[in-house]
Order: structure tokens, then C-alpha cells, then sequence
């Protein structure tokens, strides 16, 4: 090599944590790290360290139960994602493109924070579920708009990668900060403070951190999804049926959600009489035609447009010229909610259904029971703050760590479809150890014993409580992180490069649907039955999950030997 060419020849690319402090000194990697940490903020204060406040204060477990249904805004963020991604702002427009959607859903989210810290949830339920809603909606909201910035600002000093683990790690630390700082804060100041303080933090992070990041302009208005123009696409009036089928159907299980948690917290106390909303019972009427609105139905209009685009008469025969804000405006809707489940079918053909099986009740015995478990550490097992704060925020975050990194081992040493067998079976096991702890700790003070940690626990001047309640965190965030890393792995696995982005959302959202409507059903049993219960019935969620991951086992199976058979030679 000549000296001129070793002159120009550029330098190596730092790697590891050389890459991760030159990348900080970018001012894109550090805000990144700012916006991960006001995603995970507002989720983990909204979803989680609320329902501490609320049985506190005295709020039924079944009431807590419909209110965590909040949480469904975050499953169901990207049906409105075409409007953060099109929509200017008036006003915040100038501000940027991604940053005036995340300026605003902050400002609407320290705004809930301090009306939420003025309001009593014992006294006006109804009320502290509307705002603490409106937050969820905003934080589901500022997620999109993100998610869309981090895509947009990746480039050599701050690839893709980099801000993902930046935003991965804000988001955690958020965790922390929402989860366990907000618990010990609560037992030298009230719940209301608490909130005030967090908006506070929240504030910081708009001025400091969202005014000053970078963003990309805006792409010159065009016609959106170039290929729903072209020949052999579906034509315009019959995607435009398609869509209203889909949007229907959503509209209608979104409301009817609404207007039952409307209904069930707006109600005041029962009347002889007069017939009560209960939870249990809208969880069986309207839970399962919820789950067809949403799932079953969007995946039959796929299917139909899928059969529609093999017959000419349904499909463009020419280039479609024709320009209008509201063609864009439903092209962008189409590519988000029909567009990739049409693909998918179309590509997995009737293997589509245990897919979707799978996906739906993978996670049901975790997502089931998440909501309550302040309630049940605070109020049923009477563990002080500090102590779960350190179990379930600190000491649980490791444990999870942990998970993560043995899914990751199984995955390569046994396999993917083992790992998945793990994930959808140990979780739910995990049940047996809180209706153990529930009741008293036996099986768990035995096991400790067996192997000396009570001892090590009072060597470290702490308890057999403590050690129970350890221990069960311990094993429920192990194998949680298992199954979560199973679960990303098989999703990323199976969604296409055309559609990647919005099927892993779409899919991703789905895993928490049946265990989230399910919180209502749930907070019910929890009073009526007790945790003990509870726990074991939803135990035997493991059974069905089992069934769909062992059908979709055989299905990749049966078609990697005929894939394999087929690339034999003949002879």
C-alpha cells in the first residue's frame, strides 16, 4: 500500500465500550438515552407503581383490575400511528417532525402527573381513570413518535444498534426510578408528592433533553406506498371495503372497553337490587368476540384480500395516477392494518392460526396478574416499600437480566422450539411458589432451608420473609426473561423484511391482549377467592399456551423436512 492511499485509508471503527463513550459525546446517542428514559418513566408510573397507590388508599382489587386495562393504549398504539407519522402539529410543527409529537405527549403527560397527584382515586375513581388514561394514551403516543426518531437519526457516529441499546437502557433506568424510587419516596412523603416529583423529572427531561435533540425534516409530500399504485395491486374502492371492515371492528372493541371501564368505575356503591357491573362477567360475554374483532376478523379480510388480488377483476390493471390526501391518508392505514397480516397469511397459509394461538397465550399467566402484584407484596403479604423496591425493581431487574441471558444460552445450545417449550411452561409454575407465599411460605422456607439460605439471610442481618419473597421474584424474573427472549427471537423469526417493523408491532401487541382484558376477570377472583386460589387457576394457562407452541412446533417442522426433501437431489 502507497503512503498516499494509507493517508486517506479511513481509521478503524471503535468498538465495544470504546464505541459507547465516543458515541456519547454525540448529542444524538445522549438524547436517545433521554428519550428511553421518559418512555419508561410515565409506563412504569401509569401501569405498575399506580395500583400501589390505589390499594393504599383502599380501591377494590377488581376495580383495580379494569383501570389496568390503560394499558391496552400501548397494545393497540399502532393503529394510530399513521397520524404521529403524517400528522404536522400547528403550531409545534417548526419545533420538528418527531420532536413536536414528543414535546407535546410529555407536556399532556407532566399535566397528568400533577392533576392525577390532586386527585383522591378512593373519592373520584372515575375521574383519576380518565386522567391517569389520558396519560397512557400520551406516553403509548410518545413511544411512536420515538421509535420513528431513533430510525431516523441512526448513522455512523450513532448507528441503529447503538440507539436501541441506548433507549433499552434509559427505559430500564426509568424502570428503576418509577418502580423502586417512587416506593421509598412514598414512605417519607405522600402519593400525591411522589407524582408531583416524578412530573417534575419529567419536565427536566422535555426542557433539557427534547428542545435541544436533533430531527430530520420532514419528506416532500408524495403518494404514499408507491406499490398499491402499480398493476395487480387490489384496487382502491375494494382496499378502501377492507379497511372499513377492519376499522369497524376495531372501533367497535375499542368502545366497547370504554364504555364498560366507563360504566364500572363511573358507578357508585351497589344497590339493593339493582343489578352491579362486574367484570368477571364482561370478561366472558364480550372477551372472547374483543379477541375475534380484533384478531379473527382483520386475519378473514387478509385472507379475502389475499384471494381478491389472484382475480383480475379485483386488481389495477394500469398505474394508478390519481393523487388526494385522503388516498394517502387510507394507503397509510391499509399498509398498517391489512397490508401486513395479508402478507403473513399469505405466506404461512392455515399455519397463520397457531401462530396467532401461540402469540395470544404465551404470556397470559404473566400479563394476567401483573397489575396486582403491588397490591398483593403491600396490602395481602404487608412487605414494607423499601423492601419491595429492592425485590421487585432491583433485585428483580437483575434476576430478569439473568432470564435474558439464559434464553439467549438455551437458544443456541438446545434449540429454538425447546427454549419456546421452556417459556410457555416454567412461567406459569411459577404461580404454585405466590399461592405458596400467599399462604404462609412453606414450600419455600424448605426449599430455602434445604439449602442453607435462611441461614445466609440472617448472616446478612435480613429474614425468612424477606427470603421468601426473593426467592419467588427470583424465579418469576428468571424465567419471565426466558420467555421473553424466546418470544423476540421466534416473532423476529417469522415477520418479513417488507413488513417487518409493523408486523413485529402488530404481533407484539397481540402477546398481552388475553392477559390484559383478563386483569378484570381477575381483580374479581382475587377478592372472592383470595391470591391462593388465583394463582393456581391461572397456573393452568400453561396447558393451552403448550398446545399452540407444540402445533406451531410441528408445523415449522413438517415444512423444513419438506423444504429439505425438495433440495434433494433425484435419483
Amino acid at each position: 500500500m502507497t503512503a498516499d492511499a494509507a493517508a486517506v485509508e479511513p481509521a478503524p471503527r471503535p468498538k465495544g465500550f470504546k464505541l459507547l463513550a465516543k458515541a456519547l459525546q454525540n448529542r444524538k446517542a445522549a438524547c436517545m438515552l433521554a428519550f428511553g428514559f421518559s418512555s419508561g418513566l410515565p409506563f412504569a408510573l401509569l401501569v405498575g407503581t399506580l395500583n400501589a397507590w390505589l390499594g393504599e388508599v383502599g380501591v377494590k382489587l377488581a376495580t383495580i383490575g379494569v383501570l389496568s386495562w390503560i394499558g391496552l393504549a400501548y397494545s393497540f398504539k399502532f393503529l394510530w400511528s399513521p397520524v404521529v407519522d403524517r400528522v404536522k402539529l400547528p403550531g409545534l410543527e417548526r419545533v420538528g417532525r418527531r420532536k413536536s409529537w414528543i414535546l407535546l405527549c410529555q407536556g399532556v403527560l407532566v399535566v397528568s402527573f400533577v392533576v392525577l397527584a390532586f386527585t383522591h382515586p378512593a373519592e373520584a375513581i372515575g375521574r383519576f381513570a380518565l386522567i391517569a388514561f389520558i396519560g397512557a394514551i400520551a406516553s403509548a403516543t410518545q413511544d411512536i413518535a420515538i421509535d420513528g426518531w431513533r430510525i431516523d437519526q441512526a448513522d455512523e457516529a450513532a448507528p441503529i444498534e447503538l440507539l436501541s441499546a441506548l433507549n433499552q437502557f434509559g427505559y430500564r433506568t426509568a424502570s428503576i426510578v418509577g418502580g423502586a424510587v417512587a416506593l421509598v419516596l412514598a414512605t417519607t412523603m405522600t402519593w400525591p408528592t411522589v407524582y408531583l416529583v416524578m412530573g417534575a423529572v419529567l419536565l427536566v427531561v422535555m426542557l433539557g433533553a427534547t428542545l435541544r435533540a436533533p430531527d430530520s425534516p420532514r419528506p416532500e409530500p408524495d403518494r404514499l406506498h408507491g406499490v398499491l399504485a402499480e398493476p395487480g395491486a387490489l384496487k382502491p374502492e375494494y382496499r378502501a371495503i377492507a379497511l372499513g371492515i377492519v376499522g369497524v371492528s376495531w372501533i367497535w372493541a375499542i368502545g366497547t372497553i370504554l364504555h364498560f371501564m366507563a360504566g364500572m368505575l363511573g358507578a357508585g356503591e351497589a344497590v339493593p337490587g339493582v343489578p352491579t357491573h362486574s367484570a368477571g362477567d364482561f370478561t366472558k360475554l364480550y372477551g372472547p368476540w374483543i379477541i375475534a374483532a380484533t384478531v379473527l376478523v382483520p386475519l378473514a379480510v387478509a385472507a379475502m384480500t389475499n384471494w381478491m388480488c389472484t382475480q383480475p377483476r379485483y386488481v389495477l390493471s394500469a398505474h394508478d395516477e390519481r393523487h388526494h390526501p385522503v388516498r394517502t391518508a387510507m394507503n397509510h392505514l391499509y399498509s398498517a392494518l391489512v397490508a401486513p397480516l395479508a402478507e403473513l397469511s399469505g405466506r404461512l397459509r392455515w399455519g397463520v392460526l397457531s401462530v396467532i394461538g401461540f402469540i395470544l397465550t404465551y404470556a397470559i399467566c404473566y400479563n394476567i396478574w401483573a397489575s396486582f402484584a403491588y397490591p398483593f407484596y403491600l396490602q395481602e403479604m404487608h412487605y414494607s416499600k423499601e423492601e419491595v423496591a429492592f425485590a421487585s425493581k432491583v433485585f428483580g431487574i437483575f434476576m430478569t437480566m439473568a432470564g435474558i441471558s439464559l434464553g439467549g444460552y438455551f437458544f443456541v445450545r438446545l434449540g429454538r422450539f425447546p427454549t419456546i417449550v421452556m417459556g410457555a411452561v416454567l412461567p406459569p409454575l411459577g404461580n404454585f411458589l405466590y399461592a405458596d407465599l400467599a399462604e404462609g411460605g412453606a414450600g419455600i422456607d424448605a426449599f430455602a432451608h434445604l439449602f442453607r439460605l435462611d441461614a445466609l439471610a440472617l448472616w446478612l442481618h435480613s429474614d425468612e420473609r424477606m427470603v421468601r419473597l426473593l426467592l419467588a421474584i427470583c424465579y418469576e424474573n428468571v424465567v419471565t426473561g426466558l420467555a421473553l427472549t424466546a418470544f423476540v427471537a421466534y416473532v423476529s423469526s417469522i415477520v418479513s423484511k417488507q413488513y417487518g417493523a409493523i408486523q413485529y408491532a402488530l404481533l407484539g401487541s397481540l402477546v398481552s391482549l388475553v392477559g390484559t382484558l383478563g386483569r378484570g376477570w381477575t381483580g374479581e377472583a382475587f377478592d372472592q377467592y383470595g391470591y391462593a386460589t388465583v394463582f393456581r387457576w391461572t397456573a393452568l394457562t400453561a396447558v393451552i399456551s403448550l398446545v399452540f407452541v407444540l402445533a406451531e412446533w410441528a408445523r415449522v417442522s413438517r415444512n423444513e423436512r419438506i423444504e429439505k426433501a425438495s433440495q434433494e437431489p433425484q435419483g
